[in-house]
C-alpha cells in the first residue's frame, strides 16, 4: 500500500474503542453508504478516512466537504458542479465533489446541516448513481460510495420532517458510533503523552519529561467535552507553558479563558473543573454591587476613595489566599488563579510577596527563581 494512502493512526486500547475499530474493519469491505456518528473532537473524519483506506477503493480519491460551511445554493454546486453561466458569475463548468470522487468515496460532514432539497439529489445518486450539475440536462453517472457523519439525532430529525426518512434508510446500512473519550479513560494517558511528545519535536526540545502525578490525575479527572480534539489543544498548552524542559509538567489549563478579569458572558468554559480532584474550590470575592454597601468603601470624613489602593489590596488577597490553599506551591497556587506561572511571579514581584518564608519550604517551589527575584 503506497504511503500516501495508508489508512490514519487511531490511537486508543480501550474496549470501546478496540471494538470500533474491528467494526470499522469490517464495514469497510462493504460497497455500502455508512453514518459516522459521535460527539465533537471524537475524530469522525479519521474514522470515514479509515474506513475508506482499508477498503477496495482504497487507491481512490477519498474527498470531504463540510456541509454545515456553506450556504444551501453553495452546497449544491460544490456537491454537484454547475455549467457556464448557470448563475450569476459562473463563467466556466465547475467541477463538483461526487465527480471528483467517482470510484472512490465520499465524506460529507455534518450532513444533518444539508437541506431537503440537497439530500433529495443525494438520495438519487445513492439510489441510482446519476445527477445532472446545476443548469445542466446531461445526466451524469458516478460510482461514490457516501460516508454521512454528524453528531445530531438522525432519527429525531427524521421523524421531525427536517431529514429525509428515505435518506436517512440508506445511510444507516451501517452506524459507526465513536465513543467519547470520557468511556475510554485507558487511552487518555496514551494519547496525552502522543500529542505531548509531538508537540516537544514541534518546539525544539530535547524530550519529554512526562506529566506530574497532580497533573496526570487533573488529566484523568476532567469531563472532556471537547473529546479528543479537546485533549490535544490541553495537552499542546501544558507542554508550551512549562517553564523548564527538564522538569515533570504540573501546569493543565482546561479554560484558557479562565481570568479573574473574564467578562461574565464567556461562559463557554464554565463546565470545567476549576480546582483538582479533592481540593476545595477556590471562593473569589466578587465586586459589590451599587447600593450593596459599596458606600463603605468611602473614608468616614467624606474624602474621596483610593480606587488604586483598594484594587491592589484586593489581589494581594487573592494571591495570598492561593498561596496558603496550596501550601505555597506557586505552580498549583497559579493554575488556582487561572494565571500561568510567569504572570504569576510577576504579582508577586508587583506586590513583593516574594519574601523568603522563615519555615519550611513547599514541595516543588522554583528555589532558583526565588533566588533570582527575592
Amino acid at each position: 500500500m503506497p504511503a500516501a494512502a495508508s489508512p490514519p493512526s487511531l490511537i486508543g486500547q480501550a474496549p470501546a474503542f478496540t471494538a470500533l475499530m474491528e467494526h470499522v474493519s469490517q464495514a469497510a469491505a462493504l460497497n455500502r453508504p455508512t453514518l459516522v456518528i459521535g460527539e465533537r473532537g471524537t475524530g469522525k473524519e479519521l474514522v470515514a478516512a479509515r474506513l475508506h483506506y482499508l477498503s477496495p477503493r482504497w487507491d481512490r480519491p477519498f474527498i470531504k466537504l463540510n456541509c454545515a460551511a456553506l450556504s444551501e445554493t453553495l452546497l449544491e454546486t460544490e456537491l454537484f458542479g454547475h455549467e457556464a453561466g448557470a448563475f450569476t458569475g459562473a463563467q466556466k463548468r465547475h467541477v463538483g465533489r461526487f465527480e471528483l470522487a467517482d470510484g472512490g468515496t465520499l465524506f460529507l460532514d455534518e450532513i444533518a446541516t444539508a437541506s431537503l432539497r440537497v439530500q433529495e439529489k443525494i438520495l438519487r445518486i445513492i439510489e441510482y448513481g446519476e445527477f445532472e450539475r446545476v443548469g445542466g440536462t446531461q445526466t451524469l453517472s458516478v460510482d461514490v460510495r457516501v460516508v454521512g457523519a454528524t453528531n445530531a439525532d438522525l432519527p429525531r430529525l427524521a421523524d421531525e420532517g427536517k431529514f429525509r426518512a428515505d435518506l436517512l434508510d440508506r445511510l444507516c446500512f451501517d452506524v459507526l458510533t465513536i465513543p467519547p473519550l470520557r468511556a475510554r479513560p485507558e487511552d487518555i494517558p496514551i494519547l496525552a503523552e502522543h500529542f505531548a511528545v509531538a508537540m516537544v519535536k514541534e518546539l525544539g526540545k530535547p524530550f519529554f519529561p512526562g506529566f506530574a502525578p497532580h497533573a496526570q490525575q487533573r488529566l484523568l479527572a476532567y469531563p472532556w467535552p471537547g473529546n479528543v480534539r479537546e485533549l490535544k489543544n490541553v495537552v499542546e498548552r501544558a507542554v508550551y507553558r512549562a517553564p523548564e524542559s527538564d522538569r515533570a509538567i504540573e501546569e493543565i489549563v482546561f479554560d484558557p479563558f479562565k481570568s479573574p478579569w473574564r467578562p461574565t458572558q464567556m461562559a463557554i468554559y464554565d463546565t470545567a473543573p476549576a480546582t483538582p480532584p479533592g481540593a476545595t474550590p477556590v471562593t473569589v470575592a466578587q465586586p459589590p454591587a451599587p447600593g450593596d454597601g459599596v458606600e463603605r468603601l468611602w473614608p468616614a470624613d467624606g474624602g474621596a476613595c483610593d480606587f488604586l489602593g483598594k484594587v491592589a489590596d484586593f489581589e494581594k488577597a487573592l494571591l495570598r489566599t492561593a498561596l496558603e490553599r496550596n501550601q505555597f506551591h506557586q505552580k498549583r497556587a497559579a493554575a488556582d488563579l487561572g494565571l500561568n506561572y510567569h504572570q504569576f511571579r510577576g504579582y508577586l514581584r508587583k506586590y513583593e510577596l516574594l519574601e523568603r518564608r522563615s519555615g519550611p519550604r513547599a514541595v516543588g517551589e522554583d528555589e532558583e527563581a526565588e533566588r533570582e527575584e527575592a
